[in-house]
């Protein structure tokens, strides 16, 4: 795996947060239309109040043919959770659901993990907990999304989101490059791939400061010369780059050690300091040889985090398997 740092020496702005794990479970759905949105929910979810996050998808090669992992990475203040007396510390406890169903094919592809988050005293502020699920699904672009969590201390407290959401085709033998994936600098816990380890953060909750970029280049043939290319672009609010700040953009070359799978890992710390704001990340990447190339783009929001916050990894509780309806 290509490691390296990215110096970008400007004053702009920054990102960050993840961790989990879940089973993979594929089950038919029902005739006629596939309803998202309040699928499996209990009762009580959402009547008490709501519970908002943040989130983010990320997407990755399967690990077999025609199959795509996609990563949902949640993050929570943790004074919108409520607090239980356990051991004579403070528990946290939430439940985290991530469901993607295709209208199409109908088919609903669920998983959901119990969160806890244990320390001797209770949190102050925006600490943030974090985690994440994955599933493993087939390209689609008829697929909706739902991401949910609820508060397990005290029933009635969650929050849903669903959007369309197309999930891409890594498959074939065209350069190709993954989603970018963000996290915080010397976190150990994560999100894991291969002999990687990130904290993913959603790109709603970077902060100011260096982070981690992860991403995959897809089918650049072994021991070909490549130049990398990664420009960071100051963005208004209407998305479109700032006239008075150019981008800044660095680039660097290497030699593919690609494995066998025709994957090729890399992973940059991106040193910088960004000021508050909207921004778009692009990679893009050149075979040397052939002159094929390949590009994509992440947009990011930094930040301020206030004094002391920090990103608190969830543990499981337990997994739970969802069931078709």
């Amino acid at each position: 795996m290509r490691r390296g740092s990215v110096p970008l020496l400007f004053v702009l702005t920054a990102t960050a947060v993840a961790a989990g794990r879940s089973p993979d479970v594929t089950t038919p759905a029902a005739a006629g239309p596939v309803a998202v949105a309040g699928h499996g929910l209990p009762n009580s979810v959402l009547r008490r109040r709501p519970l908002p996050f943040y989130y983010d998808l990320y997407t990755f090669r399967g690990p077999s043919a025609g199959s795509t992992a996609v990563i949902a990475a949640f993050a929570v203040p943790v004074n919108r959770l409520e607090r239980e007396h356990h051991d004579g510390g403070v528990r946290y406890r939430f439940d985290v659901s991530f469901v993607l169903a295709d209208t199409a094919q109908r088919t609903v592809r669920r998983a959901m993990d119990s969160m806890y988050v244990a320390v001797p005293h209770a949190l102050s502020g925006e600490h943030l907990l974090y985690t994440q699920i994955q599933l493993l699904a087939p390209p689609s672009a008829s697929t909706l999304q739902r991401v949910v969590m609820t508060d397990v201390t005290k029933p009635g407290i969650g929050q849903l989101y669903t959007t369309p959401f197309t999930i891409p085709d890594y498959s074939g033998t065209d350069l190709m490059i993954s989603d970018i994936a963000l996290g915080v600098p010397d976190e150990t816990g994560g999100w894991k791939r291969g002999d990687v380890r990130l904290a993913l953060l959603p790109t709603s909750q970077f902060p100011g400061g260096s982070f981690d970029l992860y991403y995959e280049i897809y089918n650049l043939p072994r021991d070909h010369q490549y130049e990398t290319e990664v420009t960071v672009e100051a963005l208004d609010d209407t998305g479109k780059p700032q006239d008075d700040v150019a981008p800044v953009v660095t680039r660097f070359s290497a030699v593919a050690e690609t494995r066998p799978d025709g994957i090729l890992p890399e992973l940059r710390r991106v040193d910088t300091s960004m000021e508050r704001g909207r921004y778009r990340l692009t990679v893009t990447v050149k075979d040397e040889v052939t002159g094929r190339s390949a590009s994509r783009s992440r947009l990011l929001l930094v930040r301020d985090w206030a004094p002391g916050v920090t990103l608190v990894p969830a543990l499981p509780a337990a997994v739970r398997r969802g069931s078709s309806g």
